[in-house]
């Protein structure tokens, strides 16, 4: 009995061994073992083998890109004021050893250096360099803190600025000035634009003018080429008429008879005019007629009385041959470029039909 306790007892011991002397390390990490408090080797990744009992891993050093995001720092700006910033730190353990031996707590020391780092890049900007620069900010905390941290084993790879907080009247002041801006960009091009619409309104008044001007003048043009046919046609008319009235004058050979009886004709229109109230006719009316005669044929060119055959005079054509036609064709010519011009200056609205059509 006492036998199979020991047996026991020794096989526990043997479990316990081999425990203690089998350490498996994580992909990516790396362990520390020490012996007796005092640094020995560093464990890969994998499966290993340590002293039981005499040899420890003391620490699991993570070799992975770590990320650290610190909580909001205030920094005092080069024109005295207070700004907030958040910052995220990326980097790597690349010596497990330094970082182990070389300093305590390395996540708390980049914390620690980051705040001072920072404190000094944005002591030497104002406020709008600070918002405006934060890559320069960027380089200047990478440069620090990878010269700084490379005795500890550590690789810092990329500091961001994650935000930059100014004062709430800051704040404020700069919405207002941005707000002021805006309304000023806003002004500016709506005047812009107005002006824009006045010039552009009189430009087109303008043009609207000159083709009213242009219009009105080719019109009153051709008014006064019709005017000046039409007066061409009424003297034509009249001057046929004459040459009418003469031919039928010359046809009817008229003496002294004939001139009597005339006078006889416009005796009653004489009568109708309000002053004359009394006429006296002479009892002797043939020596009347007689006394008339006489004293009419003293007028030149006109007989006392006409003898021979009646010869009629030749007064030529009354119209040249196609004149009518081209009369015709004038006046339609003249009276389309009358509406033309019309349109042309009043557009939009029918053209005018006020102006008589020459005949």
């Amino acid at each position: 009995m006492a036998i199979l306790i020991l047996l026991g007892l020794l096989l526990l011991f043997v479990i316990v061994v081999v425990a203690k002397a089998i350490r498996v390390v994580p992909q990516a990490y790396a362990g520390v073992v020490e012996r007796f408090g005092k640094y020995k080797e560093t464990l890969p990744a994998g499966l290993n083998f340590v002293v039981p009992f005499i040899d420890k891993v003391h620490y699991m050093i993570d070799l992975r890109e770590q990320v650290v995001s610190f909580p909001p720092q205030g920094a005092i700006t080069e024109d005295n004021l207070t700004v907030d910033i958040d910052t995220v730190i990326f980097f790597q353990v690349t010596d497990p050893i330094a970082a182990t031996y070389e300093i305590s707590n390395y996540i708390q020391a980049i914390e620690q250096l980051t705040m001072t780092t920072l404190r000094n890049v944005v002591g030497g900007m104002d406020l709008e360099q600070t918002l405006t620069s934060r890559e320069t900010i960027n380089s200047g905390l990478s440069a620090v803190l990878d010269e700084t941290t490379g005795r500890w084993g550590i690789k810092v790879k990329r500091v961001e600025i994650k935000g930059i907080e100014p004062p709430p009247s800051i704040k404020d002041a700069m919405e207002k000035q941005m707000r002021a801006d805006r309304d000023k960009r806003a002004f500016i091009l709506t005047a812009e634009g107005q002006r824009q619409s006045a010039i552009l309104t009189a430009e087109g008044n303008k043009q609207a003018a000159i083709l009213n001007a242009e219009g009105e003048r080719e019109a009153q043009i051709l008014r006064a080429q019709a005017e000046r046919e039409a007066q061409i046609l009424r003297a034509q008319g009249e001057g046929q008429a004459i040459q009418t009235v003469f031919q039928a004058i010359h046809d009817g050979r008229p003496d002294q008879a004939l001139l009597a009886y005339q006078y006889l004709q416009m005796m009653p229109r004489i009568a109708e005019g309000d002053a004359n109230k009394v006429w006296v006719i002479p009892s002797e009316i043939t020596k009347a007629l007689e006394g008339l005669g006489s004293s009419i044929h003293e007028v030149v060119g006109i007989p006392k009385k006409t003898e021979g055959p009646a010869r009629r005079v030749d007064m030529g054509p009354s119209e040249p041959e196609g004149a009518a036609t081209q009369q015709t064709a004038a006046n339609r010519a003249v009276q389309e470029a009358i509406a033309e011009a019309e349109s042309a200056a009043r557009p939009g609205g029918p053209a005018s039909t006020d102006e008589p059509t020459p005949e």
